[in-house]
């Protein structure tokens, strides 16, 4: 006899879950409690069934018989069979009652399948009912009992419940039967349509096997099992729905992943606990107590045991007042944080992070099916000696070691297909040798590693198909030029060849000066880096140097007549394509290039302000123009109205550091506003801070201090008797204080 869940309104005990025939039996379960997959065990130890239904998409059922073979928690990872990108995962802990279900019968040699509506259609299904209200169950019956968190609710009553397992389900089948009684109209069609499928794959099993069967499925679901409408009714329900072919196989997942409330998470906020839970009947708070201070003392922080004790009986207290079963996280985190971090939550997130959370990662056997991919991934993880973790790990490559020259082809295959297992660290300073990587595994990777699986059975195949596409489809100098550093990156030689006759190609067909000299950069680190990669640098040196020497002829021409948008792209082609000529080209481009600068500043009718202030400024830094030259195209500016701010923005951008710490810099721009009559020099105020409007906040406050502190212009302006004069460069300083505010 089932006893009623506290708080469900005119439930009254007794209702057996016997559906159409007594062989079937249904126990309605919360997914991921542990509370649940005890009841789900202890019931299959009861009944004995010689077939059990398990919610889940039935489209994986070749995939249980490998139960055995992975260690929770895993994913089954389903996909559509043409579109591999289009997927999505059905995670499992060891403490879900659906994996307890497939556990048991693959151990008692019982028969397991999936009952659901298949993932062929479920991943593709287009709602209909978008404005109907759907009823949280656990809400209604926890306000009904009188909490205010349905997971606390669920955790009190279910989780530590001491009550027999069947009758247990009973109880709870019941509690559901009269909410959908009372929400019935809220019920959703794709709900209708899923139970619709789950009913059919029950029918299907009472023809199929004389024995008992157990349906295990959400506790919402189980009022839409016990009464069956006729088999054409359901029929009726399905029909029209379209069903792709699906592909899969199970992949590990993490706690993390449980843990997260959007995406392909399960929406368990503290998986780490409910796995203590599960593996820890008895001591449970003692246990946990002491590897929470076992954690605090591996960060440094101060935890004896005499403190995890204390917390014990706290937690123990917190549960008394409160009428709890037993102590729950909530008493356990609060005991935590008041003993054993001494109020501070630093403590406590550290044990969030760990325990509550923490970052454990399931385990799939060699002998589960899986891509070529995906297996040859594997292999080279092992060789490599990178396992795939959810913790992240920080590798310092060094190129001339075999082992880190193989990490290094991997990760760069990899960023080729799309699977971001690794980034580059950029905030690592390296020599040529020498590389730095953030590598950390996310279960997420396995839909990436799945798409990639189309391109090749190998890691190297598959990157290698990828770049000749790439290659082969290159329409400006430019891609052709990322696809080639690429390439060499990657050290796949056939890629290098078609990159590089892609590049030729490109180049031959293009006329834009910037478009050339925008694949300088690209080409500028393949250079640098080729020999390292065993490709010949001076191959790549003269692909660069042809591309400099024509992008160099054309520079001043392609920055004349053009409106600001492109201007702005001329300015960046120029500061990269300056940055590419320092680190990689000759003597004899380098002189070329600096010509190239000089007929930028100095073409009548001038070029667009922002790429000849940037040229004169380069020009000047490398003391090829000199100061004076600088003034007499700053004063120009000043009457050249928006072109004025055109070519100050372009000198001046980027340059707030160096001009709040080089003395010439700021002498320089000094001696333009020192030197201007006074009406120019009113004019000059206003096009100077438009001209600095991109500096940072932080930038700006640098400036205004240096200014401030007795930079020449202050003291110049002021010793020159003039007033107002003072008083307006006062009000621009002013604004740069302003600014860096904002």
């Amino acid at each position: 006899m089932a006893r009623p869940l506290p708080g469900v309104p005119g439930a009254g005990p007794g209702l057996m879950m016997k559906t159409i025939d007594d062989r079937v039996t249904l126990l309605g379960i919360r997914h991921h409690g542990p509370g649940s997959a005890r009841m789900v065990r202890a019931a299959l130890d009861v009944v004995r069934p010689q077939l059990v239904l398990v919610e889940g998409p039935p489209d994986a059922d070749q995939l249980v018989p490998h139960v055995r073979e992975v260690t929770p928690p895993v994913a089954l990872l389903l996909h559509d069979a043409a579109d591999p990108a289009a997927a999505a995962f059905w995670p499992f802990a060891r403490f879900s009652p659906e994996w307890q279900a497939l556990d048991w019968g693959v151990r008692n040699q019982v028969e397991v399948r999936f009952a659901d509506m298949p993932a062929g259609i479920s991943m593709f299904y287009e709602r209909q009912d978008t404005d109907r209200v759907v009823v949280d169950p656990l809400g209604v019956l926890a306000e009904a009992a009188g909490f205010d968190d349905p997971e606390r609710w669920w955790e009190d009553v279910v989780e530590h419940s001491s009550a027999e397992p069947v009758q247990l389900a009973e109880a709870v089948a019941e509690a559901m039967t009269a909410l959908r009684d009372e929400f019935a109209d809220t019920v959703d069609e794709r709900t209708l349509q899923r139970e619709a499928f789950m009913r059919q794959a029950i029918r299907r099993a009472l023809t199929e096997v004389e024995g008992p069967i157990v349906m295990v499925c959400g506790a919402w679901h189980v009022p839409g099992l016990q009464d069956f409408p006729s088999a054409k009714s359901d029929t009726d329900l399905l029909r029209g729905l379209k069903k792709r072919k699906i592909a899969g196989s199970w992949v590990p997942w993490s706690h993390g992943r449980l843990a997260a409330t959007s995406g392909y998470g399960a929406g368990v906020e503290s998986p780490g606990w409910y796995a203590h839970l599960w593996e820890h009947t008895k001591d449970t708070v003692p246990r946990w107590m002491a590897r929470t201070a076992h954690v605090l003392r591996e960060e440094g922080l101060p935890a004896s045991t005499a403190s995890a004790v204390e917390a014990v009986r706290l937690a123990d207290t917190l549960a008394a007042l409160r009428g709890r079963p037993s102590p729950g996280l909530a008493e356990v985190s609060e005991a935590t944080l008041a003993v054993l971090c001494g109020g501070d939550d630093v403590g406590l997130r550290i044990v969030h992070d760990q325990l509550v959370v923490g970052e454990e990662l399931g385990v799939v056997g060699a002998g589960v099916p899986r891509s070529p991919l995906a297996t040859d991934l594997e292999r080279l993880q092992r060789k490599l000696r990178m396992p795939a973790s959810a913790a992240e790990k920080a590798y310092r490559l060094d190129l001339r070691r075999d082992i880190d020259r193989g990490r290094s082809q991997v990760l760069r295959r990899l960023q080729v297909l799309d699977v971001a297992w690794g980034e580059p660290d950029e905030t690592s300073t390296l020599g040529t040798f020498a590389e730095a990587w953030k590598v950390q595994w996310d279960p997420g990777l396995a839909v990436a590693v799945a798409a990639a699986a189309r391109h090749g059975a190998t890691v190297e195949d598959a990157a290698e198909h990828v770049l000749l596409d790439l290659a082969k489809a290159a329409d400006t100098v430019g891609k052709a030029a990322e696809v080639l550093q690429e390439a060499v990156a990657c050290e796949l030689a056939d890629a290098v060849a078609a990159a590089r006759a892609a590049l030729d190609r490109c180049a031959a067909a293009a006329t834009d000066a910037l478009e050339l000299l925008d694949a300088l950069p690209a080409l500028a680190n393949t250079v640098r880096y080729g020999s390292v990669r065993g490709t010949d640098p001076e191959l790549l040196r003269s692909a660069m140097h042809g591309l400099l020497a024509r992008g160099s002829a054309g520079l001043a021409l392609a920055c004349r007549g053009i409106d600001d948008e492109t201007a702005e792209v001329a300015l960046s082609v120029v500061d990269k394509a300056h940055d590419a000529v320092a680190l990689a080209a000759d003597e004899e481009h380098t002189a070329g290039w600096w010509d190239a600068l000089h007929r930028l500043v100095s073409i009548d009718p001038p070029a667009h302000g922002l790429p000849s202030g940037r040229a004169s400024r380069l020009l000047w830094e490398a003391e090829r123009l000199d100061t004076e030259a600088v003034a007499v195209r700053m004063q120009r500016a000043v009457s050249a109205a928006g072109a004025g701010t055109a070519f100050v923005a372009g000198f001046l951008r980027g340059s707030a550091v160096r001009l709040a710490a080089d003395s010439r810099l700021l002498g320089l721009v000094d001696e333009w506003l020192t030197g201007l009559p006074g009406e120019a020099f009113e004019d000059a105020l206003p096009l100077l801070r438009r001209a600095i409007t991109g500096f940072s906040a932080p930038e700006r406050r640098t400036l205004a201090e240096r200014v401030a502190a007795g930079a020449s212009p202050i003291d110049l302006i002021t010793d020159d008797g003039d007033p107002e004069r003072t008083e307006r460069f006062v009000e621009f300083v002013r604004g740069l204080y302003e600014g860096a505010r904002v």
